[in-house]
């Protein structure tokens, strides 16, 4: 198996880009509510507070693996269309999951994003070993 150039990666880091872009309303977000609650550590008993840093936490505990399978499977030469799906599927998960556990939206958001990003760390190991395995 020869692996392709890894400066050839076109589609991954489009994604990457947009969760980055995406992480940074979810992380202002807490620190514009810390300022006009004057809570300076922690969530202070605030249950808005809390739902604010978990929605920013679950992002950053779902999205390094996610990324990490993306671009394995662009490294091992996955077609546009898989990358394409895949990448959205992690970004669309990772904006509904936010905007239902924070409240931003209605609550079937958290399900159906968390879904989503669930079937990435069911598909891509799947397509990454049988690709390895072949």
């Amino acid at each position: 198996m020869e692996m392709p150039n890894i400066n050839l990666l076109s589609i991954t880091p489009i994604y990457i880009a947009l969760l980055g872009i995406l992480f940074i309303p979810f992380t202002m977000r807490i620190g514009f509510y810390r300022m006009g609650n004057k809570i300076d550590l922690g969530d202070g008993d605030d249950p808005k507070m809390f739902k604010l840093i978990r929605g920013q936490a679950n992002f950053v505990e779902t999205v390094p693996l996610a990324v990490v399978l993306l671009l394995l499977m662009e490294i091992l030469g996955a077609g546009d269309t898989w990358l394409h799906v895949m990448g959205a599927l992690l970004v669309g998960g990772r904006f509904l999951h936010y905007v239902g556990i924070t409240e931003l939206g209605p609550f079937i958001c958290r399900p159906v994003g968390m879904f989503a990003t669930l079937s990435i760390y069911l598909i891509a190991p799947i397509w990454i070993l049988m690709d390895v395995l072949a």
